[in-house]
Order: C-alpha cells, then structure tokens, then sequence
C-alpha cells in the first residue's frame, strides 16, 4: 500500500513533464529562426506575416503615403475647396504595433506564448494603423485657400432685353473662422475619418454666410412702371447730345434694393474725356462755359421728374443757378461737383430697376417696381412761379478793334418758384402740398465790345462809354470812334490852301536896334486858321456827331 502512494505522485510528474516537453517542443516549432512576425498577423489590410520590423515599417510607410493622396472637399457654404490627405500633414502614430506584432509568441512563462501562438492558428490578429494630423498644416491649407472661401455676397441683378425682364442669379458672402475651422477638420481625421479611411472626405467649415439680395421670387415682382419722364435736346450742340447718351447710358440697368440709397453724380461721375463725355455749355459762376459734361443735368433733371412720380423717397436735389428751359422752374435738378447731387432712396417693398435711353432727341427714364399704390391713385406736379427779376445786359471790354460787338451769351431771367405736389383718387382732389422751392439767378445778356485803337482818344472814349453800361450810349461810341469812323471825319475835313512859293524881297534898310515889325523871335506868324490840327491839343477834329447822338450800330 505505501508503494502505490510513492507510484502515483511520480507518474503524475512523469505526465506534466511529457505534457510540458510536447507544449515547448510545438512552442519552439513554431518560432521563427529570423525573428519575423507571425504569420495571421495584419497590420489594418497590411498582411505581416513573415515580415521582418523593418519590412513591416516600410510597408505601413507606404501605406500611409498612399492614404495621404485621398480626396477632401472642404466646404463653407456654396465654396468648396479641392485638398488631400496629406497636406494636413498625415502620418503613422502607432509604430510601437510592429514591434508588438513581432515579439507574438516570443515572451512571457511557457503557457502564454503556447496561447498566443494557438489563437493565432483559429483567428487573425489584427493592429489597427493610428494615423494623426496637424493642425497648424491644416490652418495653413485653409489661410492658403481664403480667396476661395471668404467671398462677397452678390446680389442679384436684372437686365432688360426686347422689352422683358431676364433675371441674373445671386450668390451668397462666406467668411470662414480658420482656427475653428482647422479644429473641426482635425477632429474629423481622427474620429469620422478613422472609421472609413482611404474614403474620400467632405468637412464643413466653420463660417459665416452671408445672404445674398434678389432671389428670383423677389426680381419677379419688379415688372410694373412707377414712374417716366422724358425732356427735348433737339436744339443741342453734338457735344451735348453725347453727353446726355453717356449720361442715360451709365443710369440704365441701376438695380436699387429696399433701403438703399442711390446717388446720379457716383454712377454718372467721372465728368472727363476718358469716361465718354465731351465739352459743352455748362453753368459757372453766372456764365455759360464749355465743360466736359456739359448738359449732364438734363439727364438727372429727366430722371428726377420719374423718380418723383414713383413716389420715391427724395433726400438730395438742388436747383439750377439759373434758369433752365428744358422743364417748368422748380422741375430741375441740378448735379455740380459732390456738393449738388440728385439722391433718393427706394423706400418700396422690392427693388427697383431704372431704363433709361435717348432716341429721337429727346431722353427718357422710366423706373419699374412692384406696384402697391391704389390703381385709382394719380400724382401730378405743377410749378408756380412766385417772383421774376429782369438779367439786364453787361458789356465787358476786349481786345478787338472798336466797333466790334458780339454777344457772347443770352440773357437768363431770375425767378422764385415752388413745385406743388397734387394727388387726385378716382380723379378727385384729396391732397395739394409744396413740394419743393426753388430760387434762380438773374444772369444778364453779356456783350464783348471791342475797345482796340491807334487813337487814344477813341480808347478813352470807348472804356467811358462801357463804364456806364448804357448801351445807347456804347453802340453811340462804338460807332463814332471806329477806325472806319474817324478815318471818313478826316477825310471830310477842309484842307488849307496850299502856300505860294516865297519871292525874294530887295533889300531894305535896317531898322535901328530894338525897332522894327517883325516878331521877337525873328519867326514869321502860323496861319490864323492852323493846319488842320486841332487847336490847343494837336489831334484832329473828331467827327460832328458826338457820342450820344449815334443811333447805334
């Protein structure tokens, strides 16, 4: 009985030894002699069985390399933006995982390598690639990419063709934050991105959007006519006529939206050769000059009877210094420089599109919009003269011969005035007011008279003549004191005898000293009558008329 007791115990160890010798001896069967990595092992779809550390890197490297040329859309709003990958800067965080991989089977007591290494031959192992991105790479693509991104809204627009409205799309502003921007795009790589890589990305900015004006809902409203207006140029010089073309031409096609405020002098200005306009009359400083851009207020005068019977919201509009002939006084709106300015402000529910044009000398405005007044409703405008003040005439002195007298511009007469604004429903007067003022300058008639002489007593006759702004009296001058005039005076002037030849006297004998009947001097006595000159000044006689007696040219 104690034999059997010593038997089994030693059997027992016998069996563990046998058991232990076959587990080391399949351990050791299935270690690699190179010091390669197990077979079923698989870096994401990378298969590393039999690799070597430096195999397996190299292959894992080339891997992420391939990743780095997918395919990102970057987005902010309707911009979008074409990158890859790998100019976030991507790369291989976990490169531990090879060296793990390769010491598989290789450590720990007898029973855990045995384990590891029968896991192995039901099922793969597998080590998932770590990939990481840098977020300054990131913001350095973005800021690489702001002109794409951060755009403008542009707003829609309208043209007019054939007599129908086309509309023209808008497109709305982004601005893009770039630090908040790169952070949601590095937290997309590392968690969307991890579950689908090698897919090709779409990341939303972080940005503000900016809505753009004039959807189509809106330009489709904008079809009726609020307000026209035409005025005449035919008695127009070319430079003018071309002038008020320009001038019609820049206003056509304006879009303005709800709110907005719309000047004629910014989108009529430049007034100069290179921006299409020619010299001709303009108004300065109580005179008609030539100035490029000359008639320029007849185009914003034509478009300020429309925009008033649009009933659109005036806030600038100044009168003519003078008088104008192309609408009634208190009509006019005139544009001088950035301090006279035809402005309004579209103050209806959609937005409003200006045609203007010329044809047939004449200029014509017409604003379209949504209509929203009462179809019974009707506007008109009448102007009221108030007061009248006669321009008179001014002559001014030139260097032309005397006798020349050429009006150089026509007289403007000075007026008061007031527009009154009538409103009539269903043909019925229910509102009269006042709806603008306005003061015009007297400018006279200026004539150049010409004051250029050899006589000077002509020139001093003439610039008194002028002093007195009579023009009796400088026509009266004028026609005295020509060289014409007082070259006939002296053509009928009588001539002086002619003096006989002297006859040689006989000697005769002197008289004592201090007697005698010849002068002093021993000079014989001038004539009585002279020679023609005119006594006491040595001029000749002028004419018989005198300056005031001349009846005029």
């Amino acid at each position: 009985m104690k034999k059997w007791r010593l038997f089994l115990p030693v059997g027992l160890l016998a069996l563990a030894l046998t058991a232990t010798g076959v587990l080391s001896a399949r351990v050791k069967a299935q270690e690699p002699e190179d010091n390669t990595i197990p077979d079923r092992v698989y870096f994401g779809d990378i298969a590393g069985g039999g690799l070597t550390q430096e195999e397996a890197v190299a292959e894992i490297e080339a891997y992420v390399e391939r990743m780095g040329d997918t395919p990102v859309t970057l987005k902010a709003g309707e911009n979008t933006v074409e990158t890859t990958v790998g100019e976030f800067g991507l790369a291989w965080s976990n490169r531990e995982i090879v060296e793990e991989a390769e010491g598989l089977g290789k450590s720990g007591n007898l029973i855990a390598r045995y384990k590891v290494m029968k896991d192995l031959e039901h099922e793969d192992k597998v080590y998932e690639i770590g990939f990481t991105v840098e977020r300054e790479k990131i913001a350095a693509v973005l800021n690489q990419h702001l002109e794409e991104f951060n755009t403008e809204a542009k707003d829609g627009d309208l043209k007019r063709e054939n007599g129908e409205f086309v509309i023209i799309p808008g497109s709305q502003g982004v601005t893009i934050d770039v630090e908040a921007s790169a952070a949601e795009v590095e937290n997309y790589m590392n968690t969307s991105w991890r579950e689908a890589v090698g897919e090709a990305a779409e990341i939303e900015m972080v940005a503000e959007v900016i809505p753009y004006r004039g959807t189509p809902e809106e330009m489709g409203r904008v079809k009726d006519v609020l307000g026209t207006y035409h005025t005449n140029f035919s008695s127009s010089a070319w430079g003018r006529c071309k002038n008020l073309e320009n001038g019609a031409a820049k206003l056509n096609g304006s879009l303005i939206y709800p709110g907005e405020e719309f000047s004629v002098y910014e989108h009529t200005s430049p007034y100069d050769k290179a921006n299409g306009y020619e010299l001709a009359g303009a108004y300065e400083n109580g005179r008609t000059i030539d100035s490029y851009g000359g008639g320029i207020c007849q185009v914003s005068t034509t478009l300020y009877n429309a925009v008033i019977r649009a009933e659109l919201d005036v806030t600038m509009r100044f009168p003519h210094s003078m008088i104008v002939t192309y609408v009634n006084p208190s009509q006019d709106a005139a544009i001088a420089g950035t301090y006279k300015d035809l402005r309004f402000i579209n103050n209806t529910d959609s937005p409003i599109y200006i045609e203007g044009y010329t044809s047939g000398k004449e200029i014509y405005f017409t604003i379209y919009g949504h209509e929203t007044r009462d179809p019974g409703r009707e506007v008109e405008f009448v102007s009221e003269t108030t007061s009248s003040r006669d321009p008179g005439v001014q002559f001014v002195a030139t260097g032309e011969p005397i006798g020349v007298i050429n009006r150089v511009q026509g007289s403007h007469e000075g007026k008061s005035a007031k527009l009154w604004k009538i409103v009539k429903e269903n043909g019925v007067e229910v509102s009269r007011e006042e709806f603008n003022t306005s003061n015009y300058n007297a400018s006279p008639a200026i004539y150049e008279v010409g004051t250029a002489s050899a006589n000077a007593d002509a020139i001093a006759n003439i610039n008194a003549a002028i002093a007195t702004q009579d023009e009796a009296t400088i026509r009266a001058v004028a026609a005295a004191w020509n060289d014409e005039a007082l070259a006939a005076a002296a053509a009928a002037q009588p001539q002086p005898e002619p003096t006989p030849p002297e006859q040689p006297q006989p000697e005769q004998p002197q008289p004592p000293a201090g007697g005698g009947t010849t002068p002093s001097d021993g000079g014989t006595t001038p004539p009585a009558g002279g020679d023609g000159a005119n006594p006491g000044n040595g001029g000749t006689t002028p004419p018989a008329t005198d300056a005031g007696a001349a009846g005029g040219n």
